[in-house]
C-alpha cells in the first residue's frame, strides 16, 4: 500500500513525462482491436459512480474536444480503474467460456468480505497515449483487492504479474496521430486541480472492449459486489 504523499510524488513525475512527450512529439496511439492484441483483452475493472462520475464524464468531453476528432472520448459506460488486465484481446467471449469462470471464481474470493472501494479522483494528466484523471484510495481496500485477487488467480494472472502501484481513469485515448500536442498539454496544465470528488464503487466487473463507431464500449460480463 502506498501512501497519499507517495503517490502523489509519482503522479507529478508522470504528469511531467506525460507533458514532455507530447511536447517532444513523441504521442502513441491505439489501433482498432485485433485478436491477440496484448491491450484492450478482458479486464477487471472497477467502475465510478455518483457525483464523481457526471464530472468525469464532463472533463472526458472536454478533454476529447482539446484533443480533436478521431479520438477515443470515453463516456460514463467506459470511464473505470484497471484492477488487473487478463489476457489477449478476444473478440467474442462466451457466457461459458472457461477462462472466464475461472477469472469469476478467482475474483468472488478475492472481494470476499470487503467493503465498496473508496478512492479521490483529483488531478488530470497528458500522458504519450491520452488523458487521464488519477485515484487516491481512501483506505486499504483496493490494495487488499488487489493482493487477493493475484493469489487467487495464481498461474492464471501470469498475463500480468506485476501489481499495480498507480490507480488513474483513462478519460481519453489517442486512437490517430495527435494533430495539436500542444492544445491537449495546455488543456491538461488549466485542469491539473480539477477534483471530480470521492466516489464509492460497490462491485469489481470483468469486462470486455468492443469499439461501437468512434467510440469504445466496456460490457460487463461478470459483477461481484464487495459489499462486507
Amino acid at each position: 500500500m502506498r501512501s497519499r504523499d507517495e503517490l502523489t510524488a509519482d503522479y507529478a513525475a508522470f504528469q511531467t513525462r506525460g507533458r514532455r512527450a507530447l511536447l517532444d512529439g513523441e504521442a502513441t496511439h491505439d489501433l482498432p482491436f485485433a485478436e491477440g492484441s496484448p491491450r484492450w483483452g478482458m479486464t477487471t475493472v472497477l467502475r465510478p459512480t455518483g457525483p464523481t462520475l457526471d464530472r468525469l464524464e464532463s472533463l472526458a468531453r472536454a478533454a476529447g474536444a482539446a484533443a480533436g476528432p478521431g479520438h477515443w472520448t470515453h463516456g460514463r459506460g467506459v470511464l473505470h480503474v484497471t484492477l488487473r488486465s487478463l489476457e489477449p484481446y478476444r473478440r467474442v467471449i462466451p457466457a461459458a467460456d472457461p477462462a472466464l469462470l475461472t477469472y469469476a471464481a478467482a475474483l468472488r474470493s478475492a472481494a470476499r468480505g470487503l467493503p465498496p472501494v473508496r478512492m479521490r479522483v483529483e488531478g488530470v494528466s497528458p500522458h504519450a497515449g491520452g488523458v487521464l484523471a488519477f485515484g487516491y484510495p481512501e483506505d486499504d481496500t483496493i490494495w487488499t483487492l488487489q493482493r487477493r485477487y493475484a493469489e487467487a488467480l495464481g498461474a492464471r494472472g501470469a498475463f500480468e504479474s506485476w501489481p499495480r502501484e498507480r490507480w488513474y481513469i483513462s478519460l481519453v485515448h489517442f486512437a490517430a496521430p495527435l494533430t495539436d500536442p500542444k492544445k491537449v498539454v495546455a488543456w491538461c496544465d488549466d485542469h491539473a486541480g480539477e477534483a471530480p470528488g470521492t466516489t464509492e464503487i460497490p462491485a469489481a466487473d470483468l469486462a470486455h472492449a468492443t469499439i461501437s463507431g468512434p467510440h469504445v464500449r466496456l460490457t460487463t460480463l461478470e459483477r461481484v459486489i464487495l459489499d462486507r
